[in-house]
């Protein structure tokens, strides 16, 4: 084939991959053979790591179809759609299997994706089916497509409603399950949990453990045995630590999945006839009965016949229980054709029950079972999706962990240096080849600390600890250093501002098409058999549950406000009568006035007979915001429609006569004042639409012409932490935004109401249309304040005001911000910076907005309550669900408390524990620094750091030091200092450096000082400058011969001073204001440093011989160990000096205060923005994010 045969698989979506096709190639085997030999099975590990590689040194290209290996390599769309080859690079063996005979009568053939052959009985299968297997979703070769794709469901087909009800909801026959079960699979979400075995290996075969395998071996053949002991113990136990984490959590997610993914199902066949049958059978197409007492769903299936009752807050985390009804068939309708739509689970998620959800309860009509078409089956339903999502996360692309790298690979480079330093000296000295090699290789591993990652761990352990006591639960830990970034959350409106139900404030109705005065309840008698209150009374899809009300809180809450009682029919009455008993609510008896006198049987008519009987539900739908029924009174022919939702959905749809003139001023005066109003609707039905014929009409049919009734206001009221949270992220110069599905005005109102937008501020309504009737497509700008007063643009460039002293916040909806995205990418990103109430958004338009909120350079938080937020909690930084669920799967951060108190909590730990791993990590390169420093110079003179030197340096103080370093919790309060976004910033590494420089200055000092004394002679057992009593152990000395070389003035006079390096190092580094606990007050650390302090200056100025000879430290005269002490001083004032005065005072104001302020993440849209809209806007955006130090704004600019 063609070297160009690159195919895209997943074309548009986020998985998307770029598929090449390889085959095994002889000779290139041969040559991997002779190189893994040569190398002792190095290169096997290098192929190992590197995938592409592998392919590449053993394979061929060829064209995909023919392809043995394909390799994918993921491309991340970023919204410009650049493609980026990310670093997910998998290979993968397509298999291929014949069908057998016996299967090839059956017609269902995967591979055309015309949906005739489905139907056509004569079509054969595909000869040959290839397929490979990914992430658990397997690609299938499709021949009329020339590409790999996957088999989701029945969506592939593309299938009409009117052909589910027609053509797949007869049943399959057992031969069709069969030959879908070969493309689709066994119908579970298998979470396979890996053997230890093959954990440990990938665990072990990770290339820093390989690292630290090399570098045991090497430290044993320099007899270093307790070192590297210790070192291979440290591993062991972190590979143990690891490899139980982790299988905690395969366990764990494997219960849960498990939990009711398998059971029995009652299948309709071809015939028919029902079977009982496993769950693991079903395939797509399939219909499966739902059991009246209800189930666990164990894939995503479409209703077909009645209605059921459906707790999902498996995957929303809503608790309230759903109403689904049965797919419409439009072919019964009226309409007909035109209104046929495509079938699709998001589109018509009214009518599919989701795998994992509970089906508390059905209703059917007599001798009709409640049937469902099975849609997707495995890893394609909706939880299968949740799991896989959990399974193969997305690479979260922290730049701290990429700065690790590059830090590592600058010490490997200075090692390389030391490398060569050491061989030249070796060799100037004539030292035999097997030491030269061993001591050289042993400089490499000092400069790359083995204990890195147990240490950068350990601050992000601690953090999970803390939060965990603060009730917020977290399932991805790295996340938590990224929550130290954040610096703008999102915020869903309702259930997380402001309190979950709605309060019923009042209603107004209408009379004679104008509004009646507002009445603060309808539970009156003079109301009760008014439409308005009908329409209260049965516009709702409430259900009882086991004898309780439940269903939407708004519905409950307008339910309850009319006091009317709601009856269901039982099991026994909808089997006794031949058609299905409606739903009834009737009023309570107190209501209902007293008939007038008449004989006494008319009265006891009169009294039970006022019921009306709900004969339809058109459920509420998010995308048409409204919800209709249709019910009929008893006793009369003609039914009535009764509709419910948006206002301004609702007057769409009323007679223009039936409207109040003053509507807008009203509607508009209750939602500035953060009400949420509904409008209700009512219309007699024609005679001529039968029972039969409402059950199978489209909603369009009923929801015209309606007549207007009034409005009903609900109060939502805010939750009382919610100004004080937003106060203090304000404080903190975090930008807080509301996303919501609510209505713009009241959005408005909610925030100016939480302080999100200050009094003072202007809110300028951004309201894009899209281009119509060859106009194009345009933004109308509004102040929020008084619509009515339209902006130009041009109002916005020139405005004569000054615009610093008020600040603007953009408001827009969701359809706004979808035109906004099609048709003025340029002005989005600066819409994006100053907009604070975005209204109106669906689910996946929440998700856009935090991927373009992150285009800017924000580090986005988001805060929901897990219902509709799925996508954005999961694609911002770091999102966290108020849910009582333990963990929801939803987003890495959940809480316990119900309110968004948690988020500063969370930034805050989240600034600690990046704070911490700065510090560790700025310790751990002194540390090797330090370490390496001392052992050049030891080189120099042949000499080198003792066995036990090391295991004191290396066990003693850096591990004690580095653990206990890490546990300062958070500082009190969110201060509007920005972290520095990475390691490799301008801050961080001037410190290290000058640290590196001043340990290098003190070392060369002493080390030079030693070799000037009058005292100083190369050392010699014999030649004791201590008139010590230990005459007897210096002749034994001398029999040990130190073959090492390690006993010297030079190599103790450098023990000491190094050692209290690294104590001076780890206090200097250990900073807690302004983002974490000062460390005096972590204990731990205090205690570990004071005794290390204590027991250096004692075996310093006091020598213990039994220490003495342990530490292969040489006697040396107390008049040198008094100028130790004063070295040792001055290295520590100079330390201090340079960390905390020239850097943290001078530097930072001078030349880094330009540094702190571009991490707000603004620079990006900067450029384009002055070009764009005049001056005065940059000046006014430069205003609100800085607020307004004129230095800053001097370096910006």
């Amino acid at each position: 084939g063609s070297m160009e045969d690159v195919k895209i698989v997943n074309k548009g979506l986020e998985d998307e991959m770029e598929l090449s096709g390889y085959r095994l190639c002889r000779w290139k085997l041969a040559l991997v053979a002779l190189g893994m030999l040569s190398t002792g099975g190095f290169l096997l590990l290098l192929l190992y790591w590197m995938p592409e590689w592998c392919v590449k040194a053993t394979c061929s290209r060829t064209a995909v179809r023919d392809a043995q290996v394909v390799l994918l390599q993921s491309t991340v769309r970023t919204r410009t759609r650049t493609q980026l080859p990310h670093q997910f690079c998998g290979r993968k063996h397509p298999r291929t299997y014949t069908p057998s005979s016996a299967q090839k009568h059956t017609h269902m053939h995967a591979h055309t994706r015309n949906p005739k052959s489905y139907t056509n009985m004569s079509t054969p299968p595909p000869p040959q089916i290839r397929y490979f297997t990914l992430h658990s979703t397997k690609y299938y070769w499709n021949d009329s497509a020339q590409n790999f794709e996957v088999l989701t469901g029945l969506e592939d087909l593309d299938v009409k409603c009117s052909s589910i009800h027609s053509e797949h909801s007869g049943g399959l026959s057992k031969d069709q399950q069969e030959y879908r079960r070969l493309f689709f699979g066994v119908n579970e979400i298998a979470v396979k949990v890996p053997s230890l075995f093959k954990l440990l290996i990938k665990e072990v075969l990770n290339p820093f453990y390989i690292f630290q395998l090399f570098s045991v071996i090497l430290w044993c053949s320099d007899e270093y045995y307790y070192y590297a002991m210790t070192i291979v113990l440290m591993s062991v136990i972190s590979i143990a630590t690891s490899l139980y984490t982790i299988k905690k959590q395969y366990v764990m997610l494997h219960d849960m999945v498990l939990a009711h993914s398998i059971v029995r199902v009652s299948v309709c066949r071809a015939d028919n006839e029902i079977e009982e049958t496993m769950s693991t059978d079903l395939v797509p197409g399939d219909v499966m009965v739902i059991p009246s007492n209800g189930t666990v769903m164990p894939c995503d299936a479409v209703l077909i016949s009645g209605t059921c009752i459906v707790n999902e807050s498996m995957l929303t985390g809503e608790s309230v229980p759903v109403t689904k009804t049965n797919l419409p068939n439009p072919l019964q309708g009226e309409k007909g054709e035109e209104c046929d739509t495509v079938y699709g689970t998001e589109e018509h998620k009214r009518h599919t029950l989701f795998c994992g959800t509970n089906v508390i309860q059905t209703r059917f009509y007599t001798g009709e079972l409640v049937k469902a078409t099975v849609v997707r089956t495995g890893f394609s339903t909706s939880k299968g999706q949740l799991v896989r999502s959990i399974l193969y996360p997305k690479p979260t692309d922290f730049k701290l962990y990429r700065d690790a790298y590059l830090f590592l690979l600058c010490l490997v480079g200075v090692a390389g240096v030391g490398f060569i330093y050491s061989i030249v000296l070796s060799i100037m000295n004539n030292v035999p080849a097997k030491t030269i090699v061993v001591k050289s290789l042993d400089i490499i591993t000092i400069t790359v600390p083995p204990a890195l990652p147990a240490a950068l761990t350990a601050g992000i352990v601690y953090a999970q600890r803390r939060l965990k006591k603060m009730g917020i639960f977290c399932i991805s830990p790295q996340r938590i250093n990224i929550c130290g970034q954040l610096n703008l959350v999102c915020f869903d409106k309702t259930g997380t501002l402001t309190e979950d139900g709605l309060d019923l404030w009042g209603v107004q109705r209408v009379e004679g098409s104008s509004f009646h005065h507002t009445e603060d309840n309808a539970f009156k008698e003079s109301l009760v058999k008014t439409h308005f209150v009908a329409c209260m009374a049965t516009c709702h899809s409430l259900t009882k549950i086991e004898g309780q009300l439940s269903g939407d809180p708004l519905d409950l809450k307008m339910f309850e406000a009319t006091g009317w009682i709601l009856e269901e029919p039982t099991e026994e009455e909808t089997s006794l009568h031949n058609r299905i008993m409606p739903t009834v609510v009737r009023p309570p008896k107190q209501l209902l006035p007293e008939p007038a006198m008449s004989p006494e049987q008319d009265m006891v008519c009169l009294s039970t007979s006022y019921e009306i009987g709900i004969v339809r539900q058109f459920p509420f739908s998010s995308a048409l915001q409204r919800m209709s029924v249709v019910v009929r009174l008893l006793g009369e022919k003609r039914m009535d429609a009764y509709l419910k939702g948006a206002p301004e959905v609702v007057a769409s749809l009323c007679k223009r006569e039936t409207m109040p003139q003053d509507f807008a001023e009203v509607l508009e005066d209750y939602t500035k004042q953060g009400f949420r109003v509904i409008a209700l609707a009512h219309r007699r039905l024609e005679s001529r639409l039968t029972w039969h014929r409402v059950q199978n009409i489209n909603r369009d049919h009923i929801e015209t012409n309606m007549e207007f009734l009034g409005l009903i206001i609900m109060q939502n009221k805010l939750k009382c932490e919610t100004p004080g949270v937003l106060d203090v992220l304000r404080q903190a110069q975090i930008r807080t935004v509301m996303v919501t599905g609510d209505n713009m005005l009241t959005a408005i109102s909610v925030a100016r109401d939480c302080g999100m937008i200050p009094p003072q501020d202007r809110v300028i309504i951004a309201d894009a249309l899209p281009p119509k009737d060859g106009q194009p497509a345009r933004i109308n700008w509004q102040y929020a304040d008084n619509p009515s007063k339209h902006m130009s643009k041009t109002d916005i460039e020139v405005s004569p005001r000054p615009l610093s002293l008020e600040r603007y916040h953009f408001a827009m909806s969701g359809k706004s911000f979808t035109v906004i995205t099609e048709h003025f990418q340029d002005l989005l990103q600066k819409l994006v910076l100053h907009g604070t109430v975005f209204a109106r958004m669906a689910p996946d338009q929440k998700t856009q907005l935090v991927e373009t909120l992150q285009s800017v350079d924000y580090f986005v938080g988001m805060c929901g309550d897990g219902a509709n937020d799925c996508g954005a909690l999961k694609r911002a930084h770091s999102g966290i669900s108020l849910s009582e669920l333990e963990a929801s799967v939803a987003s890495p951060f959940t809480s316990r408390t119900p309110n968004i108190s948690c988020v500063p909590d969370l930034i805050r730990e989240g600034r600690a524990a990046l704070v911490t791993s700065f510090c560790v990590f700025k310790f751990m390169a002194l540390y090797s620094m330090i370490q390496y420093i001392s052992v050049t110079l030891l080189y120099y003179i042949l000499s080198n750091l003792g066995d036990f030197q090391f295991l004191f340096i290396d066990i003693a103080i850096i591990l004690l030091i580095v653990f206990t370093m890490s546990l300062n919790p958070a500082w009190r309060e969110l201060v509007s200092r920005r972290l520095p976004l990475g390691l490799i910033s301008a801050p961080l590494l001037v410190s290290v450096l000058s640290q590196i420089l001043i340990c290098l200055a003190f070392q060369s000092l002493a080390f030079l000082m030693v070799r000037q004394q009058g005292w100083y002679e190369p050392w010699t057992p014999e030649a004791e400058l201590c008139n010590a009593s230990s005459h007897d152990n210096s002749t034994d000395n001398s029999t040990e011969e130190d073959e090492h070389n390690i006993q010297n003035y030079e190599n103790t006079t450098l023990f000491y001073v190094s050692s209290f390096q690294y104590l001076i190092v780890a206090i200097v580094f250990s900073k807690g204001k302004p983002f974490r606990q000062p460390s005096y007050k972590n204990w731990p650390f205090v205690l570990s440093v004071v005794s290390l302090y204590v027991f250096l200056f004692f075996i310093m100025l006091y020598p213990v011989s039994a220490i003495d000879e342990t530490l292969d430290i040489v006697c040396v005269p107390y008049s040198w160990r008094v100028t130790l002490v004063y070295i040792v001083l001055g290295n520590a004032a100079v330390s201090v000096f340079m960390e905390t005065f020239v850097l943290d005072v001078v530097l930072w104001k001078l030349v880094f205060s330009r540094d702190k302020q571009g991490s707000c993440g603004l620079q990006p849209p900067w450029n384009p923005f002055l070009s764009l809209v005049g001056l005065e806007i940059a000046v006014y955006c430069a205003v609100c994010f800085l607020f307004g130090s004129p230095l800053d704004l001097g370096f910006e600019i």
